[in-house]
């Protein structure tokens, strides 16, 4: 519930900052904190999703989701991290425009936009950082992002004032943007490998089997699945062949390992050889 309170702060902060930025973009005619605001009023939006997304991932599971509704959190990571693309291209292409025509900027103003802007943001970052899920992980990712965008804003503001250089602000926004660019496509990925349901990065398989195949009693391991549902929590299903007839045994040496390797839930199908036939045992824990 922390986690769903934690996102409605960050919410409400950047949804009253967005306002208060688009009125004092307009006041200071600078591109930079006009596109910030269509920026902060984006992630406003996808951060209002990402909450009531949360909230729902929190239900419990039954027979229509039976792994429960943990990736409607994913879901959630996925809306922000696109529509946070989406505002960024936006602003490179306003800011590549504003090169080609210039004008002049209320460099005051823009300063006290920024140290505002700072202000709420670290807010927000400290209301939403140590998060676990990668929802709220990209609502910090976005937050902190803004964080270095009005500090970048603020530096700017500056050395307009004193160059008299106004064509600083259209360059601060581009470069912002394509950072951030470059990271949401990082989150993106994480992302999309989970709804594709990939091997976690953590895990490697070949490993988790050579390992468990230096037990004498083990004679082979196939058919090895692993996933995660949120980037945290990690399943597995595996068919085990065992040399003996302790079944149960060799189950909670197998289950035990695995939870030493972050996978916490696991099903495992256990068959053991005896007078040449086969015999299945199948554990769910």
């Amino acid at each position: 519930m922390k986690t769903d309170k934690n996102i409605l702060i960050a919410f409400i902060l950047n949804i009253a900052f967005a306002i208060l930025e688009l009125i004092g973009g307009v006041i200071t005619n600078s591109v930079s904190i006009l596109s910030g605001s269509v920026h902060d009023i984006a992630d406003a939006s996808s951060i209002g999703i990402s909450y009531f997304l949360e909230k729902k991932s929190k239900h419990r599971p039954n027979y229509k989701y039976t792994y429960g509704y943990v990736r409607y959190s994913i879901l959630a990571a996925f809306i922000t991290t696109v529509i946070l693309l989406g505002g960024s291209f936006m602003v490179i292409y306003n800011a590549i425009n504003r090169l080609f025509n210039p004008v002049g900027l209320n460099y005051n103003g823009m300063i006290i936009i920024a140290l505002i802007g700072i202000l709420f943001n670290i807010i927000a970052v400290y209301k939403t950082k140590g998060g676990h899920s990668l929802n709220q992980e990209a609502v910090n990712l976005h937050l902190l992002q803004d964080v270095l965008n009005w500090i970048i804003v603020l530096i700017g503001s500056i050395l307009i004032k004193f160059t008299k250089i106004d064509y600083i602000d259209s360059i601060m926004s581009f470069i912002i943007s394509v950072y951030i660019i470059i990271h949401a496509l990082k989150h993106l990925k994480i992302v999309l490998d989970l709804f594709l349901e990939k091997t976690p990065s953590n895990i490697n398989i070949r490993k988790i089997k050579k390992e468990l195949l230096k037990n004498k009693n083990i004679a082979n391991i196939n058919h090895i699945h692993i996933w995660s549902m949120d980037g945290y929590d990690n399943y597995a299903t595996l068919h085990v062949i065992i040399k003996n007839d302790e079944v149960e045994k060799m189950e909670n040496i197998i289950k035990d390992y695995l939870k030493e390797n972050n996978i916490n839930h696991s099903t495992i199908e256990i068959e053991r050889k005896k007078y040449g036939k086969s015999l299945f045992y199948k554990r769910n824990k």
